[in-house]
């Protein structure tokens, strides 16, 4: 992200959590100029609502196998875009050129933050109504483990039926 915004020209603010004080103190901290590359820390809910509403996309450049990314859905609920590097889930949660970009290098973000003014907030908002309210999840939750109970019972049922019984 720090490379995407150094190319862009755009500044960029980094919030969450620091996981790894090593890698943050290598790689990061040494960018960190409290204007064009700023760290805000842990965002509350109020202040992520504020920094995400207001922000032009959020950059996920992952690079790990994202097995969820709610930061992207929160963005996105905010009607913000995101741009993320196509590992794990990225791809079953933005849609290209809808919700934002799924790219796979940091040119390919830099494009994308030029595309970005392109898309519709409010569609970008009615995505995450139509995919990731509470309710929807929920109910496809629940979907889920009545499958997986109905495939328990036809595989329960399937060994009794077909048992083989010696005298």
């Amino acid at each position: 992200a720090i490379e995407v915004a150094r190319r862009s020209g755009l500044p960029l603010i980094i919030a969450g959590i620091v996981q790894d004080q090593e890698y943050f103190e290598r790689e990061v901290a040494p960018h960190l100029d409290g204007d064009h590359i700023r760290f805000v820390g842990l965002a509350g809910p109020e202040q992520r609502q504020e920094l995400l509403a207001g922000a032009r996309a959020l950059l996920h450049m992952i690079n790990f196998d994202e097995p969820f990314g709610l930061s992207m859905v929160e963005a996105m609920a905010c009607g913000t875009p995101v741009i993320a590097r196509g590992r794990g889930s990225v791809p079953e949660i933005v849609r290209h050129e809808v919700t934002g970009f799924v790219v796979q290098t940091c040119e390919e973000a830099v494009e994308a933050l030029r595309q970005v003014g392109d898309l519709d907030s409010s569609i970008i908002r009615q995505h995450v109504e139509q995919h990731f309210s509470l309710g929807r999840m929920v109910d496809e939750y629940i979907d889920a483990y009545q499958g997986v109970l109905r495939r328990q019972a036809d595989s329960t049922s399937t060994r009794t039926d077909g048992a083989t019984r010696s005298e």
